[in-house]
């Protein structure tokens, strides 16, 4: 069976701990591969790598750092049919999802060719008699990140574009579920001419991860995940001295306003609900109904679910995939079987749900309330619920008393309602009839709340800021003649 290995000093190397952990092909219920869990001497081993190339890649110009990114982008694209079947193959989504996902990675390696630009200083002439000041920014050193199942090959390409662009040198520890996708990526770097050392690879779990946390020599880690474990790495990374933006769960809310356009608002509820099974981040998880367009819309919404065609990646008809794995498949369901609100559409009763796979039907679930789990918990898989509320206020408020602050939505054609809304909800990134607002590659990515442990989102001008520290030089070159002792404070004028 297949081995998937780590990569270090820009060569695939195979694990020697013997844990094997398996990955799974979710389209058949059948184990297609396996990753050898690192040791720590193993992890330790990869950061000794990037450590050792650290010099060299910081020392190199920014035009170098950039066309390496460049050739990377091309590189990417050339490769993208590869890519995207990889990751459908082992995460089990569609191949036109995985290319989606890949497509919006891109958008992040192309801001990070801009680093030239974007690493530019301040200066400032004649702060004083004679003293200039200037501001610089220079690289961590070696970083980490720590990559989630769901987007195997555009959460590593968050973090891994802007912190190498920057100077950094890198060890990302991606998820065991679907790991492939990682040493490709490292192989395209290494032909993009990114020097042996600066990216290295560890496959793993909790060993690899607690090793990088503790490791002296990381001077910052990104991770992806759930809020319960982006809590304990942040806290952990943070007691060991480390600069750490650690991302969390997420419950979406959709809010739709009586006067937004029904039709609309049902083809975004279920493309954002049921997109990639659900396993996203920014999937849409409750709908909120305002008024009297809760009927209509549950009603357009459950008769758009009847179309979706759920099946494997490999029958080009299919839409939605299965989830990633059985015990998950069965989380997911075990919500559907615990629920007292009126399940409108039941996911396990899709015909496709019977079959080899993780797979699960989409699912709706009317007249759900706020302190049951289907709505305080992150379900991460297609089952969307619809919160019935009489109010735009009481809407808002839902939305902020929620635990998480991920992402949220407004339909309307009001656009005094949209205005309001963006200004009185409290959530990092909203979407103004746009049901998944993950914004462009010169913007940042991050919630608030329990969504987001740390100071700095992801990816665009706060990526680039997370991965340098700003240093400030006074400078003069005074005539020697002119010297002389002053113990008073630095005078400015």
């Amino acid at each position: 069976m297949r081995e998937i290995k780590h990569w270090l000093d820009g060569a695939a190397v195979e694990g020697t701990s013997g844990r094997q952990l398996p990955v799974w092909d979710p389209a058949t219920g059948e184990q297609q591969a396996y990753v050898v869990a690192a040791t720590a001497e193993e992890t330790n081993r990869a950061v000794a790598s990037a450590l050792k190339a650290f010099p060299a890649w910081r020392a190199a110009s920014l035009s170098r750092r950039a066309e390496v990114m460049f050739r990377f982008r091309e590189l990417v694209d050339a490769n993208r049919k590869e890519i995207a079947a990889l990751v459908s193959q082992e995460h089990g989504k569609t191949v036109a999802d995985a290319a989606g996902e890949l497509a919006r990675g891109l958008e992040n390696i192309e801001f990070a060719t801009g680093a030239p630009h974007l690493l530019k200083g301040g200066y400032s002439e004649q702060a004083s008699n004679g003293v200039d000041v200037y501001s610089i920014r220079q690289p961590l050193g070696v970083v980490a990140g720590i990559t989630p199942f769901n987007f195997p090959a555009m959460v590593p390409m968050w973090m891994f574009a802007n912190a190498l662009v920057c100077g950094n040198t890198f060890v990302l520890k991606p998820s065991e579920k679907d790991p492939s996708v990682s040493l490709l990526l490292a192989d395209l770097l290494r032909q993009a001419g990114l020097p042996d050392g600066v990216f290295n690879v560890v496959q793993g779990d909790r060993e690899a991860v607690e090793t990088l946390l503790s490791h002296p020599d990381v001077q910052a880690l990104s991770f992806v995940g759930s809020t319960p474990i982006a809590k304990a790495v942040y806290e952990a990374g943070t007691r060991a001295g480390k600069r750490v933006q650690a991302l969390g769960g997420a419950k979406n809310h959709m809010v739709v306003l009586p006067d937004a356009d029904v039709d609309s608002a049902a083809d975004a509820a279920v493309s954002a609900g049921y997109g990639s099974a659900g396993e996203r981040c920014m999937a849409i998880s409750v709908v909120v109904a305002v008024g009297a367009v809760a009927d209509p819309l549950v009603a357009a919404i459950s008769e758009r679910i009847g179309r979706i065609a759920v099946g494997p990646a490999s029958d080009p008809a299919a839409e939605m995939g299965p989830l990633i794995t059985r015990e998950h498949r069965d989380k997911v369901a075990g919500y559907l079987a615990g629920t007292a609100a009126e399940i409108v559409v039941d996911g396990r009763e899709a015909p496709v749900s019977s079959g080899p796979g993780f797979f699960l039907g989409a699912s709706l679930v009317d007249k759900v309330s706020t302190d049951e789990a289907l709505y305080t918990d992150e379900i991460f898989g297609p089952v969307l619920s619809v919160v019935r509320v009489d109010s735009y206020d009481e809407a808002v408020k839902l939305v902020n008393d929620n635990e998480y602050g991920n992402g949220t939505a407004i339909f309307t054609r009001d656009g005094g309602a949209a205005r309001r809304f963006q200004y009185d909800v409290v959530c990092g990134m909203v979407g103004v009839n746009v049901p998944v607002p993950v914004p462009v590659a010169y913007y940042s990515f991050g919630g608030w709340k329990s969504s987001l442990f740390g100071d700095l989102h992801m990816y665009g001008p706060e990526g680039i800021q997370f991965y340098t520290r700003s240093k400030v030089v006074t400078s003069r070159w005074p005539d020697p003649a002119t010297s002389e002792v002053d113990l008073g404070f630095p005078k400015v004028r």
